[in-house]
């Protein structure tokens, strides 16, 4: 992979990891459903009037691929993560949990697309699980197990997301993203107006607060449509294998950011497990040249 596509790759864990924190003031402010509900419908209208759905090699579009995006990284990483941000999983810890989708997209994809795992990939995926691993045990006196299983579910959600993405094949990343955020729209409206009423939508409307509206903005178009717009095209140009470890950095910038802007502290030990998780995530995407 070359520089420049690190670069945005990196990009993408800066914006995902402060997203965390902007999720977290979010539901605090609002129910977690209506949030998500929000930001997704807000991602997908008015682009959705200007992007046509996305198409294949074939000049069709693959709207089964487009459904099941949406519902898996829109709908369930979103319900599932939100919600346990709600409940009260800190935002750092969140942005540390989810990242074990990495794990769960390289075991789906060696099954499902039959992808090769070199023995340095797989080591370098110890190496920085074992850093998860230090850093969640530091964590884990501040998490209930609830809010914790919620967030190993996003994590399943966003990796069926990574799969799909790239069975889909080379389709145009921001159209996905624009269409896919409809999808998602539509199941969190349920959600919300069935677990938290129509009230809160009407508050929001009648009476907003523009603080929160400017949370549900950066989470709208530079966390989810350039976020994905990026990332999708990076997993449609390289194995998931290369691209998925980069997630194990969103963490970091995560745990930063909750630092900075929420107060959350960083201990010695979480940053050593930091330190793993960086030697983990360059040795699985560095490869060794061949002599």
């Amino acid at each position: 992979m070359p520089t420049r596509h690190i670069l945005l790759a990196l990009l993408v864990v800066a914006i995902w990891g402060f997203n965390f924190v902007v999720i977290k003031i979010t539901v605090e402010a609002m129910p977690p459903f209506l949030a998500a509900a929000l930001r997704f419908s807000l991602a997908a209208i008015p682009a959705i009037f200007f992007i046509k759905p996305p198409k294949n090699e074939f000049g069709k579009t693959p709207w089964l691929f487009v459904i099941g995006f949406g519902l898996s990284f829109g709908f369930a990483l979103y319900a599932y993560l939100n919600l346990a941000l709600y409940v009260g999983l800190p935002a750092g810890l969140g942005s540390l949990i989810l990242q074990v989708q990495a794990f769960f997209t390289m075991i789906i994809a060696f099954f499902v697309l039959n992808e090769r795992v070199s023995l340095s990939q797989i080591f370098g995926a110890m190496t920085a699980f074992f850093g998860i691993a230090i850093i969640g045990y530091y964590r884990w006196e501040s998490a209930s197990l609830f809010p914790f299983v919620l967030a190993i579910l996003a994590a399943i959600s966003w990796a069926f997301a990574n799969i799909i993405t790239k069975l889909s094949g080379k389709i145009n990343p921001i159209s996905l993203a624009v269409w896919g955020s409809a999808v998602a729209a539509i199941p969190l409206f349920i959600l919300s107006f069935i677990f938290e009423g129509v009230d809160k939508l009407v508050i929001f409307f009648v009476a907003p607060d523009w603080w929160v509206i400017a949370m549900i903005v950066f989470g709208a178009y530079p966390a989810t449509l350039l976020g994905l717009a990026i990332w999708n095209w990076l997993l449609g140009k390289y194995p998931t294998s290369s691209v998925a470890p980069f997630s194990l950095l969103v963490p970091i910038t995560g745990l930063i950011f909750g630092w900075i802007l929420l107060g959350e502290t960083i201990a010695m030990l979480e940053i050593a497990g930091g330190i793993f998780v960086i030697i983990g995530l360059g040795i699985t995407i560095l490869k060794p040249k061949k002599s």
